[in-house]
C-alpha cells in the first residue's frame, strides 16, 4: 500500500531530514483527528521517535549479539521492548505462526457459530519408517576408576591414551645427550594380545621447556667468553633464587647425572671433563640453596650410609653395587682428583669394610698419593683430607710393639710414600699398626 501524499496546503518539503518523517506524523495525527498539528511539533516527535526506534534496535542487537546471532528476531525487539518497559508488540512471534482451520458447520446446532481450530500436521508414516533412527544417548552417570597404580596408567577407556612425540624434550644436549621431556614414546608390544602399560609422565609447560632450553645451553658446554661466563652466572643465580621450578627438578637431576656420567668416560678430555663437572658442582650447589624447591627426594648422597643401613635388608645387592662403582672410580686411571675425592667420601659413608677394600687392600691411597705427587699437590687439599678421614675410621689402639723400621716400611707398602709420611706424622703408633693389622684380618 502505497504512502498517501501530502495534503493540499501542506508543505512538500519537511524541516526534518531524518528516517522517520515529519509528514508521517502528520499522517498519523489526522487518522487520529488531530488537524492542526504544527510543523515544528511534526518535527519534534518525528525526531524523538526516531531517536526511541535507535533506541529499540541497539537494545534488541545486544540480545542477537548474546545469542550469537546475525539476524535480528522480532523475539529480540519484544525483549527489548520488555527491558526499556514498554509494552511489547502483540501479534509477532519468532516461530512460525499457528494455522488454524474453520470447521464445517453443525447442522444440529446452528447456534453454535463458527469454529476455528489448529491443524495438525499430517505425518507419513512410510517416510518415518524410511528416515534413520536417531539414537538417544546414554545418560549422564559415574563410576570410579583407577588413574594411576604405581605410576602406571592403565590401559581402560576411562583413561586418556598416551599421545606418541617423536621429540618431546628440547633440543638442548650434555655431551652429546639429550634427556626427554614430557611423555615418552611408547613401547611396542611383543604381541597383538598385549600391550605395554604407558608411564604417567608429567608434560611440562612450554614456558619450562624454553626456561629449560636457554637454562642449559648457557651452562654447558664450558666456554671462557665474556659473554658466556655472564649467561652462566645470571642462569646460576635464577637457580637460586626462582621460584616455580619444582616441577622442572627431576628433569634437571637427570641432567645434572647425564652430563656427570659423560663427563668422567675414559675417552673424555681431562680438562674439558674438570671444567663440566665444576659447573655441575655449582648447579647442585645453586639447587640445594634454593629454599623454595623440595630437593629432598634427590639428596642421598650425604646419606648415603642411612640409606644404605635402611635397605641393605631388603635390597642385599644394593651395598655391593654402590661399593663397586665407588671402587671404579677409586682405583681406574685416569680420574681427575675431584673423581677420587667423592668416591672416597662415598666409601666412607659406606663403612669401614668399604674402606678397608678401596683404600688399603684395593691400594687407592697409594694411587691417589701418586696422582698428587705427579699434579705437585695441585688442588689436592680436598682429596687429601678425604684420604686422612678415611683413615680415621680405620683407627682404633692396637697393644702390640713392634719395631718401627718394619712398622714404617710396611705403612710405605701399604699406602704408598705420600700417605705413609702423612701418617707416620700424626704420631699415632697405635694408629699406624691398626692400619697394618686391618689388612692382614
Amino acid at each position: 500500500m502505497s504512502k498517501p501524499g501530502p495534503k493540499p496546503g501542506r508543505s512538500a518539503h519537511s524541516h526534518h531530514a531524518g528516517i522517520y518523517k515529519a509528514d508521517t506524523v502528520k499522517d498519523v495525527a489526522e487518522s487520529l483527528g488531530i488537524t492542526n498539528l504544527s510543523e515544528a511539533v511534526a518535527s519534534a516527535l518525528a525526531s524523538d521517535v526516531e531517536y526511541r526506534v535507535h533506541q529499540v534496535v541497539e537494545e534488541a542487537s545486544r540480545f542477537m549479539r548474546h545469542a550469537r546471532r546475525t539476524t535480528l528476531t522480532s523475539g529480540d525487539i519484544d525483549l527489548a521492548l520488555r527491558t526499556l518497559n514498554i509494552e511489547p508488540i502483540y501479534g509477532h512471534t519468532p516461530h512460525a505462526s499457528t494455522t488454524f482451520r474453520r470447521a464445517l458447520p453443525f447442522p444440529n446446532t446452528p447456534s453454535a457459530g463458527t469454529v476455528y481450530f489448529v491443524e495438525d500436521e499430517e505425518i507419513d508414516f512410510d517416510k518415518v519408517l524410511r528416515e534413520e533412527k536417531i539414537i538417544i544417548p546414554k545418560g549422564v552417570s559415574w563410576t570410579a576408576h583407577w588413574l594411576a597404580v604405581e605410576g602406571v596408567q592403565p590401559l581402560v577407556p576411562e583413561n586418556p591414551p598416551a599421545v606418541p612425540r617423536e621429540d618431546a624434550g628440547p633440543p638442548s644436549t650434555v655431551n652429546g645427550k639429550s634427556p626427554q621431556l614430557g611423555l615418552a614414546k611408547p613401547q611396542q608390544a611383543s604381541t597383538p594380545q598385549t600391550q605395554p602399560n604407558q608411564l604417567v609422565k608429567q608434560v611440562l609447560s612450554r614456558e619450562l621447556q624454553l626456561y629449560y632450553t636457554r637454562l642449559t645451553s648457557s651452562l654447558l658446554p664450558p666456554s671462557t667468553a665474556p659473554a658466556e661466563t655472564v649467561k652462566r652466572t645470571a642462569a646460576l643465580a635464577s637457580l637460586r633464587a626462582d621460584a616455580g621450578l619444582q616441577a622442572l627438578l627431576p628433569y634437571l637431576v637427570k641432567w645434572i647425572g647425564e652430563g656427570v656420567v659423560s663427563a668422567l668416560r675414559e675417552e673424555a678430555d681431562s680438562e674439558q671433563e674438570g671444567k663440566t663437572l665444576e659447573i655441575l658442582l655449582d648447579v647442585v650447589s645453586a639447587i640445594l640453596e634454593n629454599s623454595t624447591l623440595f630437593i629432598e627426594p634427590y639428596h642421598l648422597l650425604k646419606r648415603l650410609g642411612r640409606v644404605l643401613t635402611q635397605h641393605s635388608t631388603t635390597y642385599p645387592s644394593l651395598s655391593p653395587r654402590i661399593m663397586k662403582t665407588l671402587l671404579v672410580a677409586l682405583l681406574a686411571p685416569p680420574k681427575p682428583l675431584g673423581t677420587r675425592e667423592g668416591a672416597i667420601r662415598g666409601l666412607i659413608g659406606i663403612g669401614k669394610e668399604a674402606v678397608k677394600k678401596g683404600i688399603l687392600e684395593g691400594g687407592g691411597a697409594r694411587i691417589v698419593g701418586e696422582e698428587i705427587t705427579a699434579s705437585r699437590g695441585e688442588g689436592a687439599s680436598g682429596v687429601v683430607e678425604a684420604v686422612m678421614m678415611a683413615l680415621d675410621t680405620l683407627q682404633h689402639w692396637i697393644p702390640s710393639r713392634e719395631e718401627d723400621e718394619k712398622l714404617i716400611g710396611q705403612l710405605r707398602d701399604l699406602l704408598g710414600e705420600f700417605f705413609a709420611s702423612r701418617v707416620i706424622s700424626r704420631g699415632d703408633r697405635g694408629w699406624a699398626a691398626s692400619l697394618v693389622a686391618s689388612v692382614r684380618g
